[in-house]
């Protein structure tokens, strides 16, 4: 990789945000990445707003992401998708759970997709079904996040591999859930 990786990482409070963006660090980590990552707002609020940036690559001096230069923005939430997508430029990939969280200010689905279509076109847009998948096969709707990472990683939409990514789970997720992210995890290679 060349050039530092930009990722922004969006949802609400209370769908596992905080676990996802140490995963992702910790991959980076073990790849040999420098990594840097910050959240903006909203996570000690269940339900609220949470916007996190993240970098990594060969030296990354901050976490910040410019306007237009993510490469990849990883949605939790529809809504929240459409917000963040003042960071995306022509060549962003959105890889979106296909959940809406009802709350004030939430906005239309098909709105929000056509929205996305024409910033960035339908080959880069994906909708993932992870909330429905992770709560039919595994009984809990948090982990779309990671079910999601995976989709990015089987895909190459992350610069990340699976095994990486799994010794960062073993690494940071306690024992009582660590078998249980791994499942979500391995869902999209079954």
């Amino acid at each position: 990789m060349k050039k530092d990786f930009n990722i922004i990482m969006t949802g609400v409070g209370g769908q596992g945000l905080i676990t996802l963006v140490s995963i992702i660090d910790e991959a980076g980590l073990i790849e040999g990445y420098d990594v840097r990552s910050s959240e903006l707002h909203g996570l000690s609020q269940r339900g609220g707003s949470v916007e996190i940036h993240i970098k990594f690559g060969q030296k990354v001096n901050s976490p910040l992401i410019s306007k237009g230069t993510a490469d990849l923005i990883l949605g939790l939430e529809i809504s929240e998708s459409l917000r963040s997508s003042v960071f995306a430029g022509s060549k962003t990939k959105f890889l979106i759970n296909n959940h809406s969280v009802v709350y004030l200010g939430g906005l239309p689905v098909d709105d929000v997709l056509t929205s996305l279509q024409k910033l960035v076109g339908k080959d880069n847009l994906y909708l993932v079904e992870a909330s429905k998948v992770c709560q039919e096969k595994l009984d809990k709707e948090v982990l779309s996040g990671v079910y999601l990472l995976s989709y990015a990683v089987s895909k190459k939409i992350i610069p990340l591999s699976k095994e990486s990514v799994i010794k960062a789970m073993e690494n940071l997720i306690p024992e009582k859930y660590l078998e249980l992210n791994k499942k979500a995890f391995q869902l999209i290679y079954d």
